[in-house]
């Protein structure tokens, strides 16, 4: 995500259950030239637990790519290139979505990443490696978005993972809506089934779009056992207003994951099981900013999304709207935490101490 995945809320995720943290989205240019850039965009923890976290970058240059995952390589565990981002600017540049009409530089920027971390001594190219126990394997993958004839991405796919038994990526994740498809159209389910189908079992394969509860996922699969069920708000209609049924929803057994952005950032324990954000997830977020500190409008960003209403079927916030525009009129981090502090209050919830301690 741009802007919206720094160290708290990384944190926050992973403290209710999210497996990989990415950070946000770290232009490669910016970043091996100048130091401010990279220190407020590759934000990482010297202390407390491990927190596994893939640097996500944007680029066109393999030269420009190598060189910022041989710097971001000892603070995290891998390296993503987004050929996802759809906004214009990214775009405009040759960054994010438009590289999916350039997949012969991709597959040059992967293999000349993976060339450049081996040069710097870090395990690449097999599992084996990137699971060394001395903590020396880093992971290179890629994101991307499908095109209006799969025929495309097919071809896309193939040129960049290369040979499968020595491929140039390590994982694969998929948005399952082109570049041009507004957020607001479900994925296309049919491609998702027939690309996780075709490459599940080359390399394990993440999928990214319409999460946004386990309980109404528009598929089926094995990562979720026992399978959840929809709820009676749903069993008609998904989230964004789809029609779906259990007989209609396709199983996706090669499916090796999931990725969530604008749910996790409504719902950071959506990978708990949480159908909406609890208090409990904005305290451990307060917490983590004590830790690691936010600007103050990311931060009120964030705590004004987690106290929406979501996009899940249940529809409840935990600040009605008007108590969220109150929370944004704020320019100080005290009278935010005391107006927290009265809405739960308020709600009889007791509040916590504002301390940066484990929960």
């Amino acid at each position: 995500m741009v802007r919206y995945s720094k160290l708290a809320f990384r944190q926050t995720v992973h403290h209710f259950g999210t497996d990989l943290c990415w950070t946000p989205m770290v232009l490669a240019k910016e970043f091996n030239r100048n130091s401010f850039a990279r220190d407020s965009d590759l934000t990482i923890s010297t202390t407390g637990p491990e927190l596994p976290t893939i640097a996500q970058f944007g680029s066109n240059s393999p030269l420009e790519l190598s060189r910022a995952s041989s710097l971001a390589a000892p603070f995290v565990n891998g390296v993503d290139l987004n050929c996802g981002c759809p906004q214009s600017w990214a775009c405009a540049e040759t960054l994010g979505a438009a590289l999916m009409e350039k997949r012969d530089l991709v597959r040059d920027m992967v293999v000349a990443t993976r060339q450049r971390l081996r040069e710097d001594g870090w395990g690449v190219g097999k599992e084996a490696d990137i699971e060394s126990p001395k903590g020396r394997g880093r992971s290179v993958s890629v994101k991307i978005r499908v095109h209006k004839d799969l025929r495309k991405t097919v071809d896309f796919i193939t040129t960049v993972l290369g040979d499968e038994h020595n491929r140039n990526i390590d994982w694969l994740t998929i948005h399952p809506r082109t570049r041009y498809t507004q957020s607001s159209v479900p994925i296309n389910l049919e491609a998702l089934e027939l690309l996780t189908n075709m490459f599940g079992d080359k390399l394990p394969v993440l999928v990214s779009g319409d999460v946004f509860t386990l309980s109404t996922l528009p598929y089926t699969s094995h990562l979720l056992e026992p399978q959840p069920t929809f709820t009676s708000n749903a069993s008609k209609h998904e989230a964004n207003g789809a029609p779906t049924s259990d007989n209609t929803r396709p199983h996706l057994p090669k499916l090796a994951g999931l990725m969530s952005a604008r749910a996790l950032l409504a719902n950071p324990a959506l990978f708990a099981g949480y159908e909406t954000c609890p208090w409990k997830a904005v305290d451990v977020f307060m917490r983590n900013i004590a830790r690691a500190p936010l600007p103050l409008k990311l931060g009120i960003h964030h705590l004004t999304e987690m106290c929406g209403a979501g996009f899940g079927p249940d529809r409840s916030a935990l600040l009605n709207k008007g108590e969220r525009i109150r929370l944004t009129e704020f320019d100080n981090w005290i009278d935010v935490i005391d107006f927290i502090d009265d809405m739960k209050k308020a709600r009889g919830i007791e509040p916590i101490a504002w301390l940066p301690q484990d929960i």
